[in-house]
């Protein structure tokens, strides 16, 4: 295992048993949790994108504020839902992000899943042309972001500019050099998995599949990276892929940690419907760190990927998160081959 991450979904609640009840909450307690992880030697902190819920939407901002106050940690999504996306101006924000944080963007990306409004991309200007799917129109999206990321003048320019240009044809501005080959798709099947290959994209697989054949979640999890590292090599690219599994991990070393999951311990592969289709949900990891050692061993997408990206439960608030950071870098992760980049106690957040 080369990477570990945590990914946060930012979700907020006005319930006085949360630690994150408003928006400004969970915005600055991810910039917070960002920094810690760092100091703490994590390589990773990414944020899922939701529209029309209590959680974090507008990616952007949050990751330059990140950028601004971190130096090594990697920051990223995981993902940004493409259906909801004008890729051109996508590619604006990403760009300064990606200079603000000196390199370090790290954009996960995917044709989006259910949502808390029937078809809410409409709001936001963007319908699938006819006789196309809402998941068309985001590979659609995709394809113009991936092509604009590349640097290339595409755009005629004024004979008589406001400010002189460089000769030839223009490109978006800012540009960031290299974020092309720093996106992630976020693949819900193998087919899925297959395409981003195809199209140069890092492979970002999450703890649920849109398919199920029977197998333990984490063997079909790593059929999908199989068949992800063996398109990309027929692609012919030039460069190695990354790719990312997520699950949610729990060690249990106090009775806090008990109280809050112990119950988890046991826990097992779910399998339900999902927009119509047959899905395969990967279980909670909960207990003892040798348990957890023994049991992420054995699972074979961890083992096939290189970069893993802790669930946390946000809305516990940031001590308890870096808590939770704490004990399976230290206690559960060097065992399975991971090495923190920064040594040092995190200061500031005992439980």
């Amino acid at each position: 295992m080369k990477k570990i991450g945590f990914l946060s979904f930012g979700h907020w609640t006005p319930s006085p048993q949360s630690q994150a009840r408003s928006a400004a909450d969970v915005l600055h307690q991810s910039i917070d949790l960002a920094v810690a992880a760092e100091e703490l030697g994590a390589d990773g902190a990414y944020f899922r994108v939701h529209h029309f819920a209590r959680q974090l939407a507008s990616p952007f901002p949050l990751l330059a504020a990140i950028g601004a106050r971190t130096s090594r940690i990697e920051i990223g999504t995981g993902v940004i839902d493409m259906r909801y996306e004008g890729p051109l101006h996508m590619a604006e924000d990403a760009g300064a992000a990606d200079l603000i944080a000196d390199g370090r963007l790290q954009l996960g990306i995917s044709r989006g899943s259910p949502e808390q409004v029937i078809d809410g991309y409409r709001y936001f200007g963007f319908n699938p042309a006819e006789g196309s799917t809402d998941a068309d129109m985001a590979r659609e999206h995709t394809e113009v972001l991936l092509e604009v990321l590349q640097g290339r003048g595409f755009a005629e320019p004024n004979p008589r500019p406001m400010f002189p240009n460089p000769p030839g044809l223009l490109r978006l501005e800012p540009h960031s050099p290299g974020l092309r080959e720093r996106i992630w798709w976020g693949a819900g099947s193998r087919a899925t998995a297959e395409w981003a290959a195809r199209k140069g994209m890092n492979l970002m697989s999450s703890t649920l599949l849109t398919e199920d054949t029977g197998v333990p979640f984490h063997r079909l999890q790593a059929e999908q990276i199989e068949r992800f590292r063996a398109a990309w090599r027929e692609a012919g690219h030039d460069r190695e892929p990354r790719v990312s599994v997520s699950r949610s991990i729990f060690p249990i070393v106090n009775a806090t940690d008990r109280a809050y999951f112990g119950g988890e311990a046991g826990s097992q592969d779910q399998v339900g419907m999902l927009e119509g289709g047959r899905a395969r949900f990967g279980k909670t990891y909960a207990g003892e760190p040798e348990r957890l050692i023994a049991e992420l061993a054995a699972d074979e997408a961890v083992a096939a990927a290189d970069t893993l990206l802790l669930t946390v439960p946000n809305q516990l608030g940031v001590p308890y998160v870096v808590h939770l950071l704490e004990s399976f870098t230290t206690h559960v992760a060097p065992a399975l081959g991971w090495k923190p980049n920064t040594d040092g106690p995190v200061e500031g957040y005992a439980i």
